[in-house]
C-alpha cells in the first residue's frame, strides 16, 4: 500500500499501480512508502531571477534499488535519515545522513540503492542561471560530488519541500520559494543564515567577521566569543543553537567550501589553497578536505574538470615561480 498526498496530477494509486514520480521512474506501491512532490509555478517576477525551484519532495524508502528519471534540470539530493547508495553512470556515491549532491542535468543512468529503509529530500533547479547556482552550491555540472549539509540548509530544504508540496501546480508561493533558496546560497557561503528567522547580532557579527577574512585566519572558540563580546560557553551554546553545529565545526565547512572554489574556479594547487585557508601543513589540509568532502583535495581536482574546457596550468606562488627561476638559471 501507499498513503498518497494530493500533488498536482500525479495521483499515487493504492493496490500494486506505478507512481507517476518526477524523480523515480515505475516504483511499485508497497507497504510504508511515502512520496509526496509538488511542482512550482513561478511568477514572472521569478523567471527573471534566471533561476528557480520547479519541482521539490520527499520519500520515504524500503529496501532495493530504485532507478531515477533523468531531467533537464540539475537535481540536488540529500539523505534525511538512514543510508543510500547513488550510482550515476560510471559514479558511486555512499551517503549517509545530511550527505547531498546534486544530480547533473541530461540523460543518465541513474538509481539509489537503500539497504533498509532511507528518507531522502530533492529539489530540481531550473532557469538560465541553474548552473551558476549549481556550481555556487559547491557541486559540479558534470558529475555528482558527496558534500555535506549545514544544519541551516536541511531546515531551509524542509521547508522548500512543505511550501511545494502545500502549494503545488501553482505560484502562489513564489517568492517564499525564492527567499529560501537563497538561504540556502547564503548558508553555503558562510552568510548569516538562522535555524529559525535570523541570527542575533552577537553571532551574525562573528559570522560577518569569519567571511570577511574569506577564512584565512584560525579563530579560536576564544577569539570568536570575544569577537561576540559574549562569555565563551554561552556563545558556543548560542552559536550552536541558532546556526546548528559547533562554531570550530562551522569554521572548519567554511573553509573547505572557500577551498574547493580556489581548486575549481581559481586554479590553485592543492598546497596553495590550503595555504589560503590557514592550513600551511598540506598534509593537514588533505586530512581535513577528505573529512569533510569526502574526498581528498587531488581526487577533487580530477573530478572538477570539465572535459570539454581546456587545461590550465594551476597557480604557484611568485617566491615558488623565482625559485624555479634561479634554479635554471
Amino acid at each position: 500500500m501507499v498513503y498518497i498526498l494530493p500533488i498536482s496530477v500525479n495521483v499515487f494509486c493504492k493496490g500494486g499501480c506505478l507512481m507517476d514520480s518526477y524523480l523515480f521512474k515505475g516504483l511499485e506501491a508497497a507497504p510504508d512508502t511515502l512520496i509526496v512532490e509538488g511542482r512550482h509555478k513561478p511568477g514572472s517576477l521569478t523567471v527573471a531571477s534566471g533561476v528557480w525551484i520547479s519541482d521539490a519532495g520527499s520519500a520515504l524508502l524500503e529496501n532495493g534499488r530504485h532507478l531515477l528519471v533523468p531531467h533537464e534540470q540539475f537535481v540536488w539530493l540529500c539523505i534525511e535519515s538512514g543510508t543510500a547508495v547513488l550510482q550515476w553512470n560510471n559514479v558511486t556515491l555512499n551517503l549517509s545522513e545530511a550527505d547531498t549532491c546534486i544530480i547533473p542535468a541530461g540523460a543518465a543512468t541513474a538509481s539509489l540503492t537503500v539497504e533498509t529503509q532511507a528518507v531522502c529530500l530533492w529539489m530540481a533547479f531550473e532557469g538560465p542561471l541553474a548552473s551558476i547556482v549549481v556550481r555556487k552550491m559547491g557541486a559540479l555540472l558534470h558529475v555528482p560530488l558527496k558534500q555535506k549539509a549545514l544544519p541551516s540548509q536541511s531546515y531551509l530544504a524542509k521547508q522548500i519541500v512543505q511550501v511545494v508540496v502545500r502549494h503545488s501546480n501553482t505560484g502562489n508561493a513564489t517568492y517564499q520559494l525564492q527567499h529560501l533558496l537563497y538561504g540556502m546560497l547564503a548558508s553555503q557561503w558562510g552568510q548569516p543564515v538562522a535555524m529559525d528567522a535570523m541570527l542575533s547580532h552577537e553571532i551574525a557579527k562573528v559570522v560577518d567577521t569569519l567571511r570577511a577574512d574569506q577564512y584565512r585566519n584560525n579563530y579560536s572558540l576564544a577569539d570568536m566569543a570575544a569577537i561576540s563580546r559574549v562569555p565563551m560557553e554561552t556563545f558556543r551554546k548560542r552559536f550552536v543553537s541558532e546556526v546548528g553545529m559547533p562554531p570550530l565545526s562551522y569554521v572548519l565547512h567554511c573553509k573547505m567550501e572557500r577551498a574547493k572554489e580556489l581548486l575549481r574556479d581559481q586554479n590553485y594547487s592543492v598546497r596553495d589553497a590550503g595555504a589560503e585557508v590557514g592550513m600551511r601543513d598540506p598534509y593537514h589540509f588533505s586530512k581535513q578536505f577528505k573529512n569533510i568532502v569526502g574526498i581528498s583535495p587531488s581526487v577533487f581536482v580530477k573530478q572538477a574538470a570539465d572535459p570539454n574546457r581546456p587545461k590550465k596550468p594551476r597557480k604557484r606562488k611568485r617566491k615558488d615561480a623565482a625559485a624555479e627561476e634561479n634554479a635554471a638559471t
